[in-house]
């Protein structure tokens, strides 16, 4: 592809005209003949001190912030093409867009703290009910109408992501929801993908050493309103919660079309909930009357996720009945208060991905109704992430949970005992067993009938990060593994 095409609107030498452009990347070790390499200076890594590992590669033109073109151009050498900008991470993305080319032509996206997954992986479902072939980009990877999943990014790299979306609409896979990390909305990986319509589920405490305040990690958000939906697009909140005043803001000022969802909300107004079995009963008052829905899920916040999920779906243009009625065979996402087993004695062990203190809070709130006898929960925190959120964990946990057990989660490079240590301030008296199979087996060991057993933290996840290495670890199969050698006691 023209060097000139994909950098449209930027100053190029003379020497850039006729380039052929065969291939992006802003890994050096990745670089092959006729490539464009992005130079990006990360707060780990220096990219820049591998242009000349890239050039010898056969990198033909290099993308890199104004401050470090000429450094480079000193060493490239007058054949390779330096273009220094002020985003290079942007100015890459859209990049990365144009080079892959299409697109699906109706993308959501979703950001917030929590529920990203979940709202993601409900679109999907939507817009399949309604006779659309769709897929969702997440943290489960990408999902396709068949249900195969690969990858596992919140928000992959740019050009992963824009050759992902050109595969899906090759597939003819025209419909698309996918998750927006506030790392990947901060790191521009975003950019270039042609949203209708984006959601905010809520803001707490995560990613902490990442960003160095709630209003910058607030801030890395928002650039999914006022920066990547086009105006004409439209936004979907529920005006209970926090923080959802800024979104409105920013949608306002860009006259972008507001839906609003929940109690608080006028699109989709929640008007009823009550228990149903193992789901809840919704009424919901609309621009077209009054609708009852069962939600076959169970917690206030899966309530949530479901109406932001309608919301996006509506505003993607599929029929406000339709998308209501199709909200009664949701299937909830893996990992997520997902039942894992029952015991012999007549006990329920759910696994959640919860491993920020809301999320827990969340989760275990949505249990707490069912169990007629004790709720327990096995937390833990990870490692080389936010220390401050771990006796934040604690305290979640101990606020709802009868018996507490705390262990190892990702210790990734830290030492286990001192983070279970700080877990453990937030949960006094609470059990602390550090091998994570051995708490679940307790866990397990300890149910009776009517109680409820939480496993937080990992939820989908198939290993353990201990240091640099990656074990095989799954909750589901350590559950499944405890309730079996109790039972053939």
């Amino acid at each position: 592809m023209d060097l000139e095409y994909l950098a449209a609107g930027l100053n190029l030498p003379e020497t850039a005209k006729g380039l052929t452009i065969t291939g992006l990347t802003a890994d050096s070790r990745n670089v092959k003949p006729g490539y464009l390499f992005a130079a990006f200076k990360g707060s780990t890594v220096d990219g820049t001190k591998f242009a000349p590992n890239a050039v010898a590669a056969g990198a033909v033109a290099i993308v890199c912030a104004n401050d470090a073109a000429d450094a480079i151009r000193s060493t490239a050498g007058k054949d390779v093409i330096v273009i220094g900008v002020a985003e290079p991470r942007q100015v890459f993305a859209k990049m990365a867009a144009r080079f892959c080319g299409l697109q699906p032509d109706t993308i959501v996206a979703v950001t917030g703290t929590a529920g990203k997954t979940s709202v993601a992986h409900f679109v999907r479902q939507i817009f399949q009910a309604a006779g659309h072939p769709a897929a969702s980009l997440g943290t489960l990877g990408t999902i396709k109408p068949g249900g195969e999943s690969y990858g596992g990014l919140t928000t992959p790299d740019p050009v992963a992501l824009h050759k992902e979306l050109a595969e899906l609409r090759a597939e003819n896979i025209n419909h698309a929801a996918m998750e927006a990390s506030s790392h990947g909305l901060d790191q521009h990986r975003l950019d270039g993908v042609h949203l209708t319509a984006a959601a905010f589920t809520n803001l707490g405490r995560d990613h902490m050493d990442y960003h160095p305040t709630i209003e910058d990690y607030l801030k890395a958000k928002l650039r999914l309103f006022g920066e990547l939906l086009p105006e004409g697009g439209t936004v979907v909140v529920d005006p209970g919660e926090k923080y959802a005043d800024r979104v409105i803001e920013v949608a306002d000022r860009r006259r972008q079309r507001i839906f609003t969802v929940g109690e608080s909300g006028k699109d989709l107004k929640l008007t009823g909930l009550k228990p149903s079995g193992a789901g809840q009963d919704l009424t919901l008052e609309t621009e077209r009357g009054e609708y009852k829905v069962t939600l076959p899920l169970i917690g206030r916040f899966q309530v949530s996720n479901a109406l932001i999920a309608a919301g996006l779906a509506i505003a993607a243009g599929i029929d406000t009945g339709a998308v209501l009625r199709s909200l009664e065979n949701l299937k909830g996402a893996p990992g997520r208060l997902e039942l894992a087993g029952k015991t012999r004695e007549g006990g329920l062990v759910f696994v959640d991905y919860a491993h920020k203190p809301d999320a827990l809070d969340n989760a275990l709130a949505a249990l707490k109704p069912f169990a007629v006898g004790k709720l327990s929960v096995i937390v833990g925190a990870g490692g080389d992430r936010d220390p401050g959120k771990r006796e934040l964990m604690g305290e979640a946990a101990a606020r709802h949970a009868d018996l507490v057990i705390i262990t190892d989660d990702n210790p990734r490079s830290e030492d286990p005992a001192s983070i279970r240590k700080a877990v453990l301030k937030g949960a006094p008296g609470a059990l602390e067993i550090g091998d994570r199979y051995e708490a679940i087996a307790e866990g397990v060991r300890r149910l009776k009938t009517g109680d409820i057993l939480c496993v937080a933290g990992k939820g989908h996840e198939t290993g353990q990060i201990v240091g640099d290495t990656v074990i095989p670890f799954s909750d589901h199969e350590a559950v499944a593994r405890a309730i079996s050698l109790e039972g053939n006691k």
